[in-house]
């Protein structure tokens, strides 16, 4: 790698040195830097080993840890070179006496090595990587051909492959290359580099170079990567196969691993062959002058360390790529730069006699693209793994870098000081409010106005002269046991009780009271603790003592949250003055990783600088997005997805995302006038053959066509017609046909109605509607005309008509108000008690009922055909305007689908009992999107939403298992069969689950989804299965809530009233009868 020769004269063995000491001091957690160069050279430059020497229980450490730690910075260091050192690194010193035999060996090894890399350009440390890389981007040789193969993931239908208008163009996943995808998009989205790339032409004398492997493994690598962005650009595809870019990668780094890229790593490497293509044409054009590295010009900058090593000043330049940022700790961005820039004390940086040491860093020099790597990644010395930290780290879309500017350093110091002052002074303002809202000295602590509060109260009560449990000792039963006694402040202290299975109770209702029967409490029983002696003096001076204090104690706590949210915004608002905010950089692109350390995924968000909107780059798939989604899946904190890299541009470089125009006529040129004539004519071809792909469909479809026309002709026997399905919705208010009932059984019902309400006037009225098989409404409308026989009889029709009516409401009216057992809904019953408990206008159900009155079918008798006609006759009366009738309607529709809801809940139920999990999964995903619609419109008027949601949840984590283990089998019809569930069944059922983030169980269960596939990353497998695994997982993986369209509803069956009711009881009976862990 090259960069100004007059700034810094690093060689290619230190420099990739030190990527590699970052990488441990990453992996590791340690940061003595003597500790990791002796790991590195122990293990002869390989990675994995060095990590291997580091975490063992015997790993050596040198005693002079400060020391050595800060030697880094001195003048002559390998990292820290001053302006115009040289520094050699090849010499290596193996006279020395007090060298043993090993340090010796080590000494000739890297000898050897850089021996090797100046013969071949390849480093022990890049042989290391990879054995990292490679394996990453394992594929079918099959599919890596000069040629487009169809590879078997692709859509058979071009049409599905056709890119639309002008959305941009995916990139496909061709074995663990989501890493690949998310980086190279995101350099593509940026114009100028685009520009460079696109435009990159090789050296003339390209056969005439030294033929070492680094430089006929990057040109060729720039000639693929044209060939990519071109496609990129113009390709009609909707997504475009990288593979020939990926081999390249895949023969320079070798090793037989099967893991994925680390996105920094790769992007290291990716800047670094770039760097190194273009110095050589840069060489070759240069005419006398130094040549310019255009990659260098725009990813690399330089800071400034200044500081103190044992009371001596140092003060060197340095070149930075890359810029890495601890995220464990932190909360925002400014967060992790201070702390990057600040290492050590930096006390001593102001003084002349401190022996203490720290250093600092300036930015002298930004480029116009930062990148910052955010190490999400520490290894557990305890489980001897890496871990991801999922920590949350917040970044802004507009980041301003003025103080860590090396010319504003005078101010950015001033302000360090006031800002760590006013922290100072908000911990102790913290520390006093803390003592105000915690108060005591035991182990619970309460807020002191409330303490206050509740002395008041008790001096305030009623004082009684005898002790409570007198009137106990006195009523006690014989056997010494208190009764059980129940009053609404217990009930309230204790609360709802809490478990992990959901109540199977339909709804939640208000408790309706009752009178106290045997648990009635002593009248001269106080609710609360009293005093037992105050005096009116006493209880004064209390009083007003009490009343002082405690507004004195709210004035404290309210001066104390007013200082510390005046400090709070003092600090937010101290780099906010005009001189701060002149370097603003804007975010470009966010690389995110869904996972765990070993195992994941990434995608980007890339924002249209053209548009104003952020775009999601996931492999083939690109779709509009929000800066919501892009905070919720790049912040952390939530998922296991988090940002891992971000990418700012400075927002004052137009020319970074600036359009080119045509110098002849102005005009902005898009597409393929942006290429360059090569590029066009190899864009063309491959659109060519994406055209014949689409004309071959269309014969093909043609022909189809053509030989089912003539199939159609043939003469065949006629087969027999299916029976009709009667699918029709259900009603409610259903009646008996008056065709379908004899006159023989209108007799007997009305004598059996008769008999049952003379002869058993104490039962109540759903005893006695039971005897008889009529619909819920009809019997009790004519149980209701059977009780009013005396006034009907007395007062004529009218009146037996307002007595039948007001006592069917009246029952009605009970049955909303009471607290049935899950198994027993009235609602299901009866439509009036589903518009009671929600609240329906009084004229609804008022119509409601005289319509049941007034019912043709009611005719069993003289009595009920005159109320009946009473009833139409009173309908006839009400006008227009008295009633909303799309108000009635809306009504009436919502219990409908109130009745529709319960089918389709009762069905998965049944369905999920019998354990035909994937049937349940539809009834039971209908059952929750229609009852969460209706529960936005009131608390009664759908099912337990917690009870649905459990099972739609099972039902999930059951086929995941299922769809698991048939992968698992590694017989390729059940691998088929595995994944065609997931595919169909459960991952569109996800962002169902992710869409509501209060629902933490499903969240969790996603997760516990996703790792289990995520899992097999690491594992050892069949090609076959890799490529359907790395094919599939970015579909499960993909953090998006937009819900994608599902199959229709399942079909229902036709259930009357009375069966609805039986076997929703059963189905709900059978579920509190399950044991708790069963659920």
């Amino acid at each position: 790698m090259t960069v100004e020769q007059n700034v810094l004269q690093p060689s290619g063995a230190a420099k990739h040195q030190q990527t590699f000491l970052n990488q441990l001091r990453e992996i590791t957690g340690i940061n003595d830097i003597q500790v990791l160069q002796q790991a590195l050279k122990d293990s002869n430059g390989n990675l994995e080993l060095a990590v291997a020497f580091l975490t063992a229980k015997n790993a050596k450490v040198p005693q002079q840890e400060e020391a050595t730690y800060y030697q880094t910075a001195l003048p002559g260091n390998d990292r820290y070179i001053s302006v115009g050192s040289q520094a050699d690194t090849n010499v290596i010193d193996l006279t020395g006496d007090d060298k043993d035999d090993l340090q010796r060996a080590i000494a000739l090894s890297l000898e050897e090595s850089n021996r090797a890399f100046r013969e071949t350009g390849i480093t022990d440390e890049e042989q290391a990587i990879s054995r990292v890389l490679e394996a990453s981007i394992a594929e079918n040789k099959a599919s890596l051909k000069r040629t487009h193969p169809e590879v078997w993931s692709d859509s058979p239908n071009p049409y599905d492959r056709k890119r639309q208008d002008d959305c941009p163009v995916g990139l496909k996943n061709v074995g663990n290359t989501c890493w690949f995808s998310a980086v190279i998009q995101s350099l593509f989205n940026l114009l100028e580099f685009r520009r460079l790339v696109l435009n990159f032409s090789a050296p003339a004398n390209a056969q005439d170079l030294p033929r070492n492997q680094k430089e006929h493994r990057n040109l060729p690598f720039m000639r693929e990567l044209r060939y990519l962005f071109a496609l990129l650009v113009g390709s009609k595809r909707k997504y475009v196969d990288p593979s020939r870019a990926v081999e390249i990668l895949k023969d320079a780094f070798k090793s037989n691993d099967s893991q994925q890229q680390d996105v920094s790593e790769f992007t290291h490497k990716l800047l670094d062959w770039l760097e190194d293509a273009f110095q050589i044409k840069a060489e070759e054009e240069r005419d006398g002058e130094k040549p310019k590295n255009p990659m260098v010009e725009l990813f690399y900058g330089r800071f400034l360390a200044v500081g103190v090593l044992e009371g001596k000043k140092f003060e060197n330049t340095e070149m930075f790529g890359q810029y890495p940022l601890q995220v464990n700790g932190f909360k925002d961005l400014h967060e992790c730069l201070e702390a990057a820039m600040i290492e050590g004390e930096i006390e001593s940086l102001h003084s002349e006699n401190s022996a203490k040491s720290g250093q600092e860093h300036w930015f002298t020099e930004l480029p116009p693209v930062l990148t910052f790597e955010l190490s999400r990644f520490e290894f557990n010395q305890a489980l001897g793994r890496p871990e991801k930290i999922h920590n949350k780290l917040e970044f802004p879309p507009i980041l301003y870098l003025d103080r860590y500017m090396h010319k504003n350093r005078e101010i950015t110091r001033i302000k360090r000081d006031e800002i760590k002052r006013l922290r100072e002074y908000l911990t102790v303002l913290q520390q006093r409010l803390e003592r105000y809202l915690s108060y005591g000295s035991g182990p619970k602590r309460f807020p002191l106005v409330d303490v206050l509060q509740y002395a008041l109260e008790f001096a305030s009560s009623k004082p009684v002269c005898t002790s409570p449990v007198d009137d106990l000792d006195a009523s006690a039963p014989s056997s010494g046991t208190l009764p059980a006694q129940t009053t609404p402040s217990t009930i309230e202290q204790q609360g709802p009780s809490s478990s992990d299975v959901p109540s199977t109770s339909p709804v939640q209702r208000s408790v309706i009271h009752k009178p106290f029967t045997q648990s009635r409490i002593p009248p001269d029983l106080p609710m609360h603790p009293a005093p037992r002696h105050i005096t009116e003096e006493e209880l004064s001076v209390l009083e007003g003592c009490l009343h002082r204090w405690r507004t004195e104690v709210e004035n404290d706590t309210r001066d104390l949250q007013e200082s510390i949210s005046r400090i709070h915004r003092t600090i937010e608002l101290m780099y906010s003055d005009k001189t701060m905010v002149q370097v603003p950089y804007r975010l470009h692109a966010v690389l995110v990783h869904e996972g765990q350390a070993n195992a994941g995924h990434y995608w980007a968000y890339i924002y249209d600088h053209h548009q104003n909107r952020w775009m999601k780059y996931n492999d083939i798939s690109v779709t509009k997005s929000t800066w919501e989604e892009l905070e919720r899946d790049s912040f952390g904190g939530y998922r296991n997805a988090s940002a891992y890299c971000l990418m700012y541009i400075n927002d004052k470089e137009q020319y970074l995302m600036q359009e080119e125009f045509n110098k002849e006529t102005g005009q902005i040129l898009v597409g393929m006038d942006t290429l360059p004539s090569d590029l066009r004519d190899y864009v063309k071809e491959d659109n060519k053959r994406f055209e014949k792909e689409l004309e071959e469909w269309d014969t093909e479809l043609a022909q189809k066509a053509q030989q089912e026309k003539l199939l159609s002709q043939i003469p065949r026997a006629p087969a027999p017609s299916p029976a009709p399905v009667q699918a029709g919705e259900p009603e409610y208010l259903e009646q008996p046909s008056r065709t379908d009932l004899s006159k023989h059984l209108k007799e007997d019902s009305v004598q059996a109605i008769n008999k049952a309400l003379s002869e058993q006037e104490d039962r109540g009225p759903e005893a006695i509607m039971d005897m008889v098989m009529l619909t819920p409404n009809m019997q009790g409308i004519i149980m209701a005309i059977g009780k009013a026989r005396n006034v009907y009889d007395r007062c004529g029709p009218e009146a037996g008509f307002f007595k039948a009516i007001k006592l069917e409401y009246t029952r009605l009216l009970k049955l909303a108000q009471e607290d049935p057992p899950p198994e027993c809904d009235y609602r299901l019953r009866h439509a009036i008690v589903y518009f009671i408990q929600n609240q329906a206008p009084k004229k609804i159900i008022e119509r409601t009922l005289l319509e049941q009155f007034g019912d043709h079918n009611l005719s069993f008798d003289e009595r009920c055909r005159n109320i009946m006609k009473v009833a139409q006759a009173k309908l006839e009366m009400i006008k227009p305007d008295e009633v909303n009738m799309e108000e009635y309607e809306r009504w009436h529709q919502d219990y409908r689908n109130f009745r529709e809801t319960t089918m389709f809940l009762m069905v998965g139920l049944e369905f999920f009992q019998k354990k035909s999990y994937m049937e349940a999964l539809l009834y039971l995903i209908y059952a929750y999107q229609n009852n969460k619609e209706l529960l936005s419109k009131g608390p009664y008027r759908g099912h337990d939403e917690e009870l649905i949601s459990h099972y739609r949840r099972e039902c999930l984590l059951k086929l995941n298992e299922h769809a698991a283990a048939l992968f698992e089998s590694g017989d390729d019809q059940e691998v088929n069969n595995g994944l065609i569930i997931m595919n169909e069944l459960i991952v569109p059922c996800l962002p169902l689950l992710l869409v509501d983030e209060m629902e933490e169980k499903d969240i969790v269960a996603v997760e516990d989804m996703r790792n289990r596939w995520c899992s097999y990353l690491g594992q050892e497998m069949e090609p076959n299965l890799q490529e359907k695994l790395t094919d599939f997982l970015p579909k499960l993986l993909d953090c998006s809530t937009e819900i994608k369209g599902f199959n229709d509803p399942p079909k229902l069956p036709s259930y009357s009233t009375h069966e609805l009711c039986e076997r929703y009881a059963r189905i709900m009976l059978s579920l509190s009868r399950t044991p708790a862990d069963g659920r």
